[in-house]
This record gives structure tokens, sequence and C-alpha cells, in this order.
């Protein structure tokens, strides 16, 4: 496709006009033969490129739940632990705790 000049220096002033040079056009007229500027035959989607995935997101996704069942657990150990306490105190028996180092 060419562009028709009706008038004298047509192009020219549309270059100037548009800020670029006439070695624009004879770059654009060889990547057009050399089938460079087809385009995509998707179109591509415009936004923010998607990340990602990083494999350790992963690998913490998947330990969250064992997390959650372990910190819950021993909460509950605490928990229990502390009525235990109680009750000893109670009953005049004194709770012996052994830690291990």
């Amino acid at each position: 496709m060419r562009i028709k000049r009706k008038t004298p220096g047509a192009v020219g002033a549309l270059l100037r006009r548009e800020g670029l040079y006439s070695s624009h056009l004879t770059t654009w007229r060889a990547g057009r033969e050399r089938g460079d500027l087809a385009g995509p035959t998707i179109l591509k989607k415009r936004g923010p490129v998607p990340r990602v995935a990083d494999p350790r997101d992963k690998r913490i996704a998947e330990l969250e739940p064992a997390t959650t069942f372990w910190r819950k657990r021993a909460e509950r150990a605490e928990a229990l632990i502390e009525v235990q306490k109680n009750i000893a105190a109670l009953l005049g028996t004194p709770a012996t705790t052994e830690r291990s180092s």
C-alpha cells in the first residue's frame, strides 16, 4: 500500500507533523517486505505482566496447613498444662516440671 501524493510535499508535511524522518519509512517498508511487520496473530492483553510463580511460594502454601495444625496443638497443650498446674495447686500437690535442655 502506497501513500498517494495529491499535493507536492504532503508526505514531508505529514512526517514533520508526526516527528518522523524519511529513513523511518525506508526501515518500515523493508520490514514489511521481510514480513517483520505482520503483527501478532493474537492480541496481547494490556496491563501488568503476570508474576512468575516462585517455587518457594508453592512450598510455603503446602506447609501452611501443617504449621497451623501444629501451632494450634501446641496452644492446646500449653492450656492443658496450665489446667494441670491449677489442679495441682488446688489439691496441694506440687507440680513438677521437667524441661529438656
